[in-house]
């Protein structure tokens, strides 16, 4: 079962990476190491994701526009 995100931290290590510090609500915390690239592409899978989720959201509901 999957994990409930608590909060996170991303922290620069000065040397060109990321530590990507994961919380979950027990308290229990994981921590990954990413480059610049791989933040970059986690950002891009997010945004494509919410704006799918935001047009299926604000999507006209055929059912509800006959009902009216």
């Amino acid at each position: 079962m999957a994990r409930t995100l608590s909060q996170f931290t991303i922290t620069p290590d000065g040397q060109g990476d990321y530590t990507l510090s994961f919380e979950d609500d027990d308290g229990e915390t994981i921590d990954f190491t990413a480059s610049f690239e791989q933040l970059d592409l986690i950002v891009e899978a997010i945004e494509e994701l919410l704006d799918t989720d935001e047009e299926d959201a604000l999507a006209v509901d055929e059912d509800e526009v006959a009902e009216e």
